[in-house]
């Protein structure tokens, strides 16, 4: 029986050359507000990968995103974003594309047709069953993640995927799968539109979930957070403050600048 991709069923949306820009707009944002509620349909699906993520990065593991074009830097953006917003280790949550680093900014063409090279991605980083794996796919028939996550599968490795088809392959590769079904795009077929946008927010709530789970927040506070900007050593400073009931600015600043965090500006205090 063939798969069919809702995601490349035609957009209900006609003759878009002939739409004034007002009504461009109008019509993508109405479809953007769709997909806040797939997105809540699929919740169950993604407490129970976060709770596995969770255990396994509680024992010592790591965290894989693995995809390819549009969905692939969107797990690299996710794991990028992770050491300076959380404070964790680079290399804690690590995210990887089809083609390679160059395919961050540039398509690889057939790229995401390899059927080896997934695996071959993973191995490089000296993956085990320490790890969970989260294929990234919005049709859910990437070849690279497919058989990476059977791989995995295979040598006992927890894997997780994000789809927006129904009952797609990806799916079926994975311990804990999660289908958001944002239907057809704006564009036919342009999954970088709602289903880009939802698999973004998927990965928001996997990667904050995990790292409050972790210990990595405090309150509602990035208590951990690098120091690596202006900006975020004036947050920094602004928390610390208010956790030390402090009211000199400078001497607050010294006290962050000297400890690196406001974790251990905090219990350096305290």
């Amino acid at each position: 029986m063939e798969f069919k991709k809702v995601t490349e069923q035609p957009s209900p949306y006609r003759h878009l050359e002939k739409m004034s820009v007002p009504d461009l707009l109008k019509n993508i944002n109405n479809e953007d507000k769709t997909v806040p509620m797939a997105v809540e349909a699929a919740m169950p699906q993604i407490a129970q990968l976060v709770t596995a993520i969770s255990d396994k990065m509680l024992s010592g593991g790591r965290l894989f995103y693995i995809g390819a074009g549009t969905s692939g830097r969107l797990g690299i953006v996710d794991a990028s974003e992770c050491p300076p917003t959380f404070g964790v280790p680079h290399g804690l949550v690590i995210g990887l594309i089809a083609g390679g680093d160059s395919a961050i900014r540039k398509a690889v063409e057939f790229a995401e047709d390899s059927r080896e090279q997934g695996w071959e991605d993973l191995t490089k980083h000296n993956i085990s069953d320490k790890d969970v794996v989260v294929g990234i796919a919005a049709s859910g028939t990437t070849p690279y993640v497919i058989n990476a996550l059977r791989e995995c599968r295979r040598q006992g490795i927890i894997t997780g995927s994000i789809s927006c088809n129904p009952g797609s392959p990806v799916s079926a590769e994975a311990d804990f799968p999660i289908e958001v079904v944002v239907g057809p795009e704006f564009i036919t077929g342009s999954t970088r539109m709602k289903s880009g946008t939802a698999q973004k927010l998927v990965l928001n709530m996997i990667s904050t979930a995990v790292m409050v789970q972790l210990g990595r927040v405090e309150d509602n506070k990035m208590v951990n957070m690098q120091l690596s900007n202006e900006k975020l050593v004036d947050r920094g400073i602004k928390m610390l403050m208010e956790r030390l009931d402090m009211q000199d600015y400078e001497a607050a600043k010294a006290l962050l600048l000297a400890h690196g965090s406001v974790k251990k500006a905090v219990e350096a205090v305290k």
